[in-house]
């Protein structure tokens, strides 16, 4: 007890003056942003990093640290989850009966003075989380432990590094305990505490190696050499902690770790702080090393750096925090007043809900403020649409495509049914213009896609600055708006199938862009015309259309004649319509069409040309 009684009262004086500044600062900034996710989270705070390999000692020299059994031990692994212990000097006051206590974080204001039930907490803890069969996770436990025997320091235990997988572990679990040690130990705030077995080569130790990759030129690593009771007879540390084998600017440290044995013996951590001063005490090569022996010596040392470094690195983090508090600054001044009436958010809503309707006019219109300069947008995007892509795509439309001359006189053929045509049918027309027209369709929904999609991106453009204070109404006003411009797609559909109906059922030719027969023969002949000189030119024109609508001199003869035959019947006031084409081709004089046989007949009509001129004799 009074082993125990010195090196509490020593550990109040160094208090006093060592850290008692400046660590109660990090660890007031460790409770404030622990439980703070997002960019608050990402802040790098100095702090003390145990790394090491499995069964190297870790945990025996945390508990030595903090004077208290309240780690998970055994043979196997037994940190699986990252713990950030914060230790927090108390000073004893008249009124405190110096008793220590301990709370998690994810259990705050509940304080556990048996520390056994805190080595349950943290064994329940890990297996909520990583399983209870040897898993690891990357979450951290968050614990604090309030004692007046301790210094100010914040420590992260980290799972050991392990080479073979057991239980649910991974068959990558020695990677992912790298990477996950690499997170911390590679933050420049952090001080590298790297724990190495006295009982194996320090040149092979993987936390050295680590910690070399980490800082390379060693300037924030501490090596602790544990396990110095256990080495070979006729054989010391001394030129490890001399740094002669791999040198640290830092240092090392070496101590005594309480063996298996003590642990299932019970021997209180009192007792081991005792036996690891005799050995140290009366070690013929130890005894000369007391400034680098010990846990009280350890626990001064990582106090006095980590109080250095803090100093060093706190212009640059109170200079960070500065900045992010100005952001959030502005940002918690646009979010404006807090509102604490009903009347006052009605309002508050009924005035966003009028500017976002009047910004939302504005793009439609051009009057907007923010109008762009590289590319169009809203209501001249909608008329580009129309104007250009629109038309372009109906003029891109063939009105002959699939449709063949060989479809024509099909359609002209199948509309006479057995009878022979004295004129040329309608069916057939409309049926082929109706198909025609029914292509239509697709370049107008294509339009209405065009149109949606613009829309569409109009209402999560418009700019209301105070929507800017409210995130879940913005995205319940976009979530409304789409509704609604979604739901008035489906009558737009339906309004063009139907303009598109109406042009199928009753085809204008009384349009004037409608060209008839007529003057589609007109035409023709003003075009012959026009490429022909002369009056051969002009008989050769004349010819060739004649020939073009199935009208021959020989046909004009039969014409005669058949006026002639009308005339002996005695019918000589009727008017008679030649059609040499249908009714056989070239009719010889005094020749009727009714002499002619059936299979002639028939054999003439299927040689039809595509286009039929009816002409008045």
């Amino acid at each position: 007890m009074g082993e125990e009684a010195s090196f509490s009262n020593k550990n109040v004086a160094a208090s006093t003056t060592i850290g008692s500044s400046v660590i109660p600062i990090i660890n007031r900034l460790q409770d404030i942003f622990s439980p703070v996710d997002g960019e608050l989270s990402k802040i790098s705070l100095p702090q003390v990093a145990v790394v090491g390999s499995q069964s190297s000692g870790k945990s025996s020299v945390l508990e030595a640290l903090v004077g208290r059994d309240f780690l998970p031990r055994g043979c196997d692994i037994c940190t699986r989850r990252p713990l950030a212990l914060m230790l927090v000097n108390r000073p004893r006051n008249p009124g405190d009966d110096g008793r220590e206590w301990a709370e998690f974080r994810h259990l705050p204001g509940k304080r556990f003075f048996d520390f056994s039930k805190v080595r349950q907490e943290i064994m329940a803890e890990t297996n909520k989380e990583a399983g209870s069969n040897r898993g690891v996770s990357e979450k951290q436990i968050g614990l604090k432990i309030s004692s007046p025997n301790v210094l100010n320091m914040t420590l992260v235990d980290l799972p050991g590094i392990t080479k073979v997988p057991v239980g649910d572990q991974p068959t990558d679990i020695e990677a992912r305990i790298r990477k996950m040690i690499m997170a911390y130990i590679r933050q420049e705030n952090c001080i590298i505490l790297a724990v190495s077995p006295a009982n194996s080569d320090l040149a092979t130790s993987d936390a050295l190696q680590m910690a070399r990759e980490a800082d390379p030129t060693g300037s924030r690593t501490i090596g602790v050499i544990t396990k110095l009771d256990i080495m070979d007879r006729g054989t010391n540390a001394c030129n490890f902690l001399l740094g002669k084998v791999v040198p640290l600017r830092l240092g090392y440290v070496g101590v005594v770790n309480r063996s298996q044995e003590d642990i299932n013996k019970n021997r209180s951590m009192q007792d081991a702080l005792a036996y690891e001063k005799n050995f140290f005490h009366d070690h013929p090569v130890y005894n000369g090393l007391s400034d680098r022996c010990g846990i009280p010596q350890l626990a001064k040392k990582l106090n006095q750096i980590l109080e250095q470094h803090i100093r060093m690195v706190l212009p640059g983090l109170k200079s960070e925090l500065h900045s992010r508090l100005n952001a959030v600054a502005k940002e918690l001044q646009k979010y404006g007043d807090v509102m604490e009436s009903k009347a006052e958010k009605e309002t508050m809503l009924l005035n966003i809900l009028t500017k976002y309707c009047e910004a939302f006019s504005a793009m439609v219109d051009g009057r907007s403020r923010e109008i762009s300069t590289k590319e169009l947008s809203g209501g001249a995007r909608i008329r580009y649409i129309f104007q250009s892509i629109f038309v372009k795509t109906l003029e891109e439309v063939d009105p002959c495509q699939d449709l063949t001359d060989e479809d024509i006189r099909t359609a002209i053929q199948n509309a006479t049914g057995p009878r022979n045509a004295l004129f040329v049918p309608e069916v057939p027309f409309e049926v082929l213009v109706r198909r025609q027209i029914a292509r239509l369709l697709d370049p107008c929904l294509q339009c209405l896609r065009f149109v949606y999609d613009e829309l569409i991106k109009m209402s999560h453009a418009c700019a209301v600055t105070e929507l800017q204070r409210f995130p879940v109404l913005r995205r319940h006003l976009d979530d409304v708006m789409g509704k609604f411009i979604r739901d008035s797609v489906r009558p737009a559909e339906r309004m063009i199938d139907s303009l598109i109906e109406i042009e199928m059922d009753y085809i204008n030719s009384s349009h004037p862009n409608f060209v008839g027969g007529k003057k589609a023969v007109e035409v023709a002949m003003q075009q012959l015309k026009s490429s022909q000189d002369g009056t051969d030119g002009e008989k050769g024109t004349l010819s060739e259309i004649g020939q073009r609508f199935g009208l021959t001199s020989q046909g004009r003869h039969s014409q005669s004649n058949n006026q002639r035959a009308a005339s002996v019947g005695g019918n000589s006031s009727s008017r008679t319509w030649g059609f040499p084409i249908i009714f056989g081709g070239k009719v010889q004089a005094g020749e009727s069409p009714a002499s002619r046989s059936p299979h002639e007949t028939l054999h003439n009509v299927e040689q039809l040309p595509s286009t039929i001129q009816l002409t008045e004799v």
